[in-house]
């Protein structure tokens, strides 16, 4: 089923009124995302494939174990929040997360979610790279649907690693560098970016026509007369599910998918 999109006017629109009419807090919200976020991951890297994972975070409002690291970037809505809230769970189902987070925010909400890794004795890392060659899988929650411009330092190592690395990695709402409507960038970081796997939260946007990997929609939570007022699709979500997978929303991209596999076998 090709869902319908969602583009970056209309997301930040619907953002304000999940938090008005909707009478969700930012908090309330964040948690919902990174719950689907790490439901996500349990999907797509179950423990028993390396309980090891990296969460590299942005800057925005948003022994035989391996290694799973989650980046986050505060700059969005949510979507820093949503990695530091998906690392906090992912530890809960047995994982053994590490936080890549250089550009902290001092605002009071990031700052809890900080302090709740850190009394799990979760680890933040500075050195990305040399994280990257430990983890089994990689959480990309730098750059939200605001995204727009060139990516600047400290990410632009992180996006070149991420586009390089064959650990496998799973994008949340969008591929940090990618442009909401446009996808990725012509030239430069992120150009050749095209992660195993991409979670829309709410609703997919425009971006995912171009992404051509494991699609998964994360938003049970969307009222239907919010959805209804953006003329949105509500999937199938099934039992207590909080993501539901979709297939390619464009058959064209498949030949990507196909040869991005090869490439990786052939390595």
């Amino acid at each position: 089923m090709a869902l319908k999109t969602l583009n970056s006017k209309n997301a930040a629109a619907l953002d304000k009124d999940l938090m008005s009419v909707g009478a969700f807090s930012l908090d309330q919200l964040m948690e919902l995302a990174g719950l689907s976020v790490s439901q996500a991951v349990y999907r797509v890297h179950p423990p028993n494939k390396g309980k090891k994972v990296l969460v590299a975070c942005g800057p925005g409002n948003n022994g035989n174990e391996s290694l799973f690291i989650i980046v986050c970037y505060p700059s969005s809505r949510i979507k820093g929040g949503d990695g530091l809230v998906a690392a906090r769970h992912l530890f809960h189902y047995g994982y053994q997360p590490t936080i890549f987070y250089p550009k902290k925010t001092n605002q009071e909400l990031y700052e809890r979610l900080s302090t709740q890794l850190k009394n799990l004795d979760i680890p933040f890392t500075e050195d990305f790279e040399s994280s990257l060659k430990t983890t089994d899988h990689v959480v990309d929650a730098i750059f939200g649907f605001s995204f727009s411009g060139e990516v600047r330092d400290p990410f632009r190592s992180v996006i070149t690693a991420l586009e390089t690395t064959r650990k496998p990695v799973l994008a949340v709402d969008a591929p940090s560098s990618w442009n909401i409507e446009e996808g990725p960038p012509s030239s430069g970081p992120g150009s050749k970016y095209q992660p195993d796997a991409l979670i829309s939260l709410t609703a997919p946007k425009p971006l995912v026509k171009f992404f051509a990997n494991t699609h998964f929609i994360g938003g049970r939570f969307l009222p239907p007369s919010v959805a209804e007022k953006y003329d949105l699709d509500i999937p199938d979500y099934k039992g207590d599910d909080q993501i539901v997978e979709t297939g390619p929303t464009d058959q064209k991209i498949q030949a990507g998918k196909v040869l991005k596999m090869a490439e990786r076998q052939d390595m």
